[in-house]
């Protein structure tokens, strides 16, 4: 009998819009992005999803956001490992200080 591959990573995706898309409960954004990392998700079994994390409609120009916070509080206690995002302007926006230099961690685009 084969062995179950054990996970390597323990992961959040985290899923982030500035502007909210109209009267939706979720922007179209919010979904296309839910939909290509469960897509990646799904064929990488070395990661088990702990949470998604949802920040629809908050700007990318500081960190005070409440699904941000609660994925950063999850890396702090242990929780997770890893972090998916569609690209690294779901964390910060384009014209804020790179994560590099952040010390927040190091990005690689997988897309």
């Amino acid at each position: 009998m084969e062995a179950k591959k054990q996970a390597k990573y323990d992961a959040d995706l985290y899923l982030r819009l500035s502007h909210e898309d109209g009267d939706k409960a979720e922007s179209d954004s919010i979904a296309n992005q839910r939909e290509l990392l469960m897509d990646y998700l799904s064929s990488h079994p070395e990661i088990r999803l702990h949470e998604v994390r949802t920040d629809d409609g908050y700007s990318g120009v500081n960190y005070d956001r409440p699904g941000f916070i609660q994925m950063m509080e999850a890396v702090k206690a242990g929780e997770i490992n890893c972090i998916i995002v569609k690209d690294d302007c779901v964390i910060l926006e384009l014209n804020s200080e790179s994560p590099e230099n952040t010390g927040l961690c190091d990005v690689s685009s997988v897309f």
